[in-house]
């Protein structure tokens, strides 16, 4: 949102060339598409994820597919809708593809990002585009026989420049996923690995977001005490507490695929996909 109350966002599918749109939705509910994917053939298409802003009112985003490689790019859009595509990931052991998360925005203007697949194990990467567009793979994951792999979500910064995020699979538990840490320098950190008892979390979609004390918190699809998904919180110290596990009742939600967000007063609201009252399409919830 800007500081008028226009809202932006993404389709992954339409426009004028069928490829996804941004979109811009002022504050009285009318659209505009400020931009059609597709536009040429090294354009991206199909954005999955959400977009930021910076202070000059440009947005920023990433594409599934399309670009110079066919794997996705990350894009920059002007407050007119003028595209330029920062950067097309081409696979292979040096870059990432195939991004489904949305980025982040360092104070210097760098952005940073995640990749489902690609890199040097070919399940996944951190990547850092600075502000000129150059790339930098920071890390690639599946690195070891415990490491996180296929990161399907975006990152969070702590103020000393350390990187967060969650991977769907990998970990030292059956590929039941991790939550991560990362150095401004590229260092990795498992700080957990997900499936440590039979009613852990496992298989967690969605990014983190942390409190004022650097706790951690998130969900995970499946799996919990009532085989529905879980809200979870990891100490600084990667020590996990399993807040709620999701199929308590009969109307109660079930799988979230979305992350949370955080309240003055310490509350956490989400999304379910499944369950809830009305024949299992999903809930809003909050959890003290």
């Amino acid at each position: 949102m800007d500081s008028a109350g226009n809202l932006y966002g993404t389709t992954a599918g339409g426009g004028a060339n069928y490829g996804g749109t941004v979109f811009k939705i002022s504050a009285a509910g009318t659209e505009t598409v400020l931009y059609s994917f597709g536009a040429t053939s090294t354009d991206g298409q199909n954005p999955i994820a959400g977009l930021i802003m910076d202070s000059a009112g440009n947005l920023y985003g990433t594409t599934w597919s399309g670009g110079a490689h066919f794997d996705g790019t990350v894009f920059k859009i002007s407050a007119t809708g003028t595209e330029t595509v920062l950067h097309s990931f081409a696979g292979g052991a040096t870059d990432g593809r195939l991004s489904e998360g949305g980025l982040i925005m360092d104070s210097a203007g760098d952005l940073y990002g995640t990749t489902l697949q690609g890199g040097a194990n070919s399940v996944g990467t951190v990547f850092k585009i600075s502000a000129a567009g150059t790339e930098t793979v920071l890390y690639s994951f599946g690195a070891t026989s415990t490491d996180g792999e296929y990161p399907a979500a975006g990152l969070i910064m702590d103020s000393a420049g350390n990187l967060y995020g969650t991977t769907k699979n990998g970990g030292a538990y059956g590929g039941a996923g991790t939550v991560f840490k990362i150095s401004a320098s590229g260092t990795e950190t498992v700080l957990y690995s997900f499936g440590a008892t039979s009613t852990d979390g496992t298989y967690p979609a969605a990014g983190l977001i942390m409190d004022s004390t650097g706790n951690l918190y998130g969900t995970t699809q499946q799996i919990g005490a009532s085989s529905s998904g879980t809200v979870f919180k990891i100490s600084t110290a990667g020590t996990e507490t399993l807040l709620y596990s999701f199929g308590a009742t009969s109307t109660d939600g079930a799988f979230p695929q979305a992350g949370l967000i955080l309240d003055s007063a310490g509350d956490l609201y989400g999304t379910t996909s499944e369950g809830g009252a009305n024949g299992g399409f999903g809930t809003v919830f909050k959890i003290n």
